[in-house]
């Protein structure tokens, strides 16, 4: 396959994977989606899928404690989180086709064993589950509209997991022929401080655990704390197989949008494409990914924003939200300093303004359950009547509604039908659609779907459009029967379904920036383009810290009080 300009000749795409060994957490989705974005700065169509070897369908149903977030792409899958970095890096959707467990392979092949499909005969995992992971890795090479595909296989090698998945990657490489797949195999290379020396065994046994799997990795990307020097370079070249120019260093980041850069500087793009016999004459264009990184380490601001959920120990439970502020606060050249809170820690009212006196705003994030509901209530009360800027996403937005609704409107026992299914005012009730539903996977409302927004209001402002898309993840809504009540008495649902007349946004005009949005703003911020309402937020919290400031000055040796 040869490439010149911008688009490859050839009408099937090459393939690229991507294993780990050693240790878990050592960024494969990293590294997978900064290659991607070199080849895509190349003029490259690159896609990334990832294949998870877990028996869940898919993460819908798995704790976040478990799985940190769940991403949800524009056509309703609910995926693992890595998905959001490929979508951040790439600017471009995933999509169904992007994320593959075990568990949906185990199913798809055992419904084919239960229609007759195998005719009688014996289902086994060679060749019946090695073909139908091949299958779904051929779906998005075979679309026509990719050059290269980069598959991310979860997990280490060596976990039993993960075999018949590295079975299938011997098989598919052997079944392509060379040039057409690369296999890059990520590992640490760690520091003994009492050796006072780099450590290169762990690499060479992860690389032997791959070969007797029958796989030769043909780089590979070494995660360390140091620099990795010549001599060590060779010898896990002389070691592992490979040649001296594909031992790429991978050293630890200030941050994960740096590492593109890093990769570029360690020619990982250059060895890819050598290896893949691709031409391609066009250099990298990171212009714009550089601006970014200069707004976003060279800031004139900075802003304290609290973010109250039930899962904050993990912080990989809201992944997408903290990026989408990375994002915004670059847009804005404005470091966003969050602030973790634990929304159980607020349940007691008194609690509440020692703990969020001090922030610029306050987001109220989505989750399920009752645990913590209280405490985000309270937190929404205190923003509310102090005018600090609040953003409220999905349960975040129903907490303001139940707020709204017992503290202004005279509805005391006001709740959603999630938490009470008793409440005399379900102001949040189940979706109609939802009432039937008896299995929890896959069956919420999921995916994109579209929103009207009125132009006199906070949101359009945002957007600059009257008609946007955004993506989905849950079973409540906004009750409408109580519709009229909210809107006589201060809160306005400015942005609603077409189709349904959902109510998808709700704003307190009489507050200097109220935010209330049934979806999940956050799934779709990228770099190259930071989430309209995100990018809004940070700058009404900029406002307020900047009219703080100004409050409290010295004025001689007084501060103002006003």
């Amino acid at each position: 396959m040869a490439a010149t300009g911008s688009k490859t000749s050839t009408k099937f795409a090459k393939y690229i994977f991507v294993t780990g060994g050693v240790t878990s957490s050592l960024g494969k989705g990293i590294i997978a989606s900064s290659l991607a974005k070199l080849l895509q700065s190349r003029g490259l169509s690159v896609t990334i899928q990832k294949f998870d070897p877990y028996i869940n369908i898919d993460p819908g149903t798995l704790n976040p404690y478990e799985h940190g977030e769940c991403y949800v792409t524009d056509d309703g899958a609910e995926t693992d989180l890595d998905l959001g970095h490929y979508e951040r890096f790439l600017n471009t959707p995933t999509s169904q086709a992007n994320n593959i467990t075990t568990g949906r392979i185990y199913y798809n092949v055992i419904t084919r064993e239960r229609k007759g499909d195998f005719l009688g005969k014996t289902v086994q995992v060679v060749p019946h589950i090695t073909d139908e992971i091949k299958r779904n890795l051929r779906l998005l090479g075979e679309s026509g509209e990719y050059d290269i595909v980069i598959t991310e296989i979860g997990g280490c090698v060596g976990d039993i997991e993960s075999l018949p998945f590295i079975e299938a990657v011997r098989q598919f490489k052997f079944e392509l022929g060379e040039h057409n797949t690369l296999v890059i195999h990520l590992t640490l290379v760690p520091y003994l401080n009492s050796a006072g020396e780099l450590k290169t065994k762990p690499t060479q046994h992860s690389v032997k655990m791959l070969q007797e799997a029958g796989v030769q990795p043909d780089i590979l990307v070494c995660r360390t704390e140091h620099p990795l020097p010549p001599d060590i370079r060779r010898k896990i070249a002389q070691f592992c197989n490979v040649q001296v120019s594909s031992v790429i260093e991978a050293m630890d980041a200030e941050t994960i949008y740096d590492v593109p850069l890093l990769m570029k500087n360690e020619k990982l793009d250059q060895r890819v494409l050598y290896l893949l016999d691709i031409y391609n004459d066009q250099d990298s264009d990171l212009d714009e990914w550089r601006n970014f990184l200069k707004r976003l380490k060279n800031p004139v601001d900075e802003v304290r924003i609290g973010l109250v959920g039930k899962y904050v120990e993990l912080h990989d439970a809201y992944k997408s939200i903290a990026e989408s502020f990375i994002h915004a606060g670059s847009k804005n050249e404005c470091k966003v300093h969050i602030d973790w809170i634990q929304s159980e820690h607020l349940a007691d009212e008194g609690a509440v303004e020692e703990r969020l006196r001090d922030l610029d705003a306050v987001l109220v994030a989505p989750g399920f359950g009752e645990r913590g509901i209280e405490g985000k209530i309270n937190a929404i009360r205190y923003v509310r009547e102090n005018g600090v800027p609040f953003l409220g996403i999905c349960l975040g937005m129903q907490c303001a509604v139940i707020e709204y609704a017992r503290n202004v409107l005279g509805l005391p026992e006001a709740h959603s039908y999630e938490m009470n299914p008793q409440t005399p005012n379900p102001v949040i009730n189940m979706m109609e659609d939802q009432k039937k539903v008896v299995n929890m996977g896959g069956t919420m409302r999921l995916g994109a779907y579209a929103c009207k927004i009125k132009k006199d209001s906070l949101s359009y402002q945002a957007y600059g459009k009257t008609t946007i898309s955004e993506r989905h993840r849950h079973r409540y809504e906004f009750n409408s029967a109580y519709l009229e009540q909210f809107e006589k008495g201060g809160m306005r649902a400015v942005g609603t379904n077409p189709e349904t007349g959902l109510v998808e946004i709700v704003e307190l005009p009489s507050h200097p920036w109220f935010v209330g949005v049934q979806f999940h703003p956050e799934l779709k911020s990228t770099v190259m383009a930071p989430q309209p309402l995100f990018v809004q937020f940070v700058k009404a919290a900029m406002a307020y810290a900047q009219h703080k400031r100004a409050f409290e000055a010295p004025v001689g040796n007084e501060a103002v009080v006003g």
